[in-house]
């Protein structure tokens, strides 16, 4: 094709897309954010041979049994992160697996919020918690890294969570 053929060609190419509905711009990110976050009230996600599932509330929002049981505070400046592996297996639920998960929590403003988390197994089930400080009325990020054992590769899951009206 000709550059003048190939001209009309791009033009309507252009024009096409300048009357096109602009799609929503992305937030901004870092060069160190990672994946984009999960969608909104997702509370796992699929990794081909496992799952991550992971949760986050206020700690206010525990049972005063389920709180002395963990050795956490209940507060409404408090979240809890919640975190399990779980290996697919037909026929199951899927297999929990232990692992190395390690998390860390942003808020809108950038403010780095570290989380520890701690081991917890119950019966056949393994899950790893963490809690952390927030303000009132804020949003934070979770980064969550999960490397099941007998792997290599972590897994790593992003997600937001509002906390308002605390």
């Amino acid at each position: 094709m000709n550059a003048t053929r190939l001209l009309p060609a791009v033009l309507a190419a252009l024009l096409v897309t300048a009357c096109a509905p602009e799609p929503p711009t992305p937030p901004a990110r870092t060069a160190d954010a990672g994946p984009p976050a999960e969608p909104a009230g997702a509370t796992s996600k699929d990794f081909g041979e496992h799952i991550v599932y992971f949760n986050a509330l206020r700690t206010s929002d525990l049972t005063p049994e389920v709180a002395r049981n963990y050795d956490i505070v209940r507060s409404p400046n408090r979240v809890m992160l919640n975190v399990s592996i779980s290996r697919k297996e037909p026929g199951t639920p899927g297999i929990p697996v232990a692992g190395a998960v390690t998390a860390q929590a942003v808020n809108l403003n950038a403010q780095f919020k570290g989380l520890t988390l701690r081991e917890i197994r119950e019966g056949d089930a393994i899950y790893y918690i963490g809690d952390v400080s927030i303000g009132n009325d804020e949003t934070l990020v979770f980064t969550v890294e999960a490397t099941p054992e007998g792997t290599q590769t972590p897994l790593t899951v992003r997600f937001s969570r509002e906390f308002s009206g605390g």
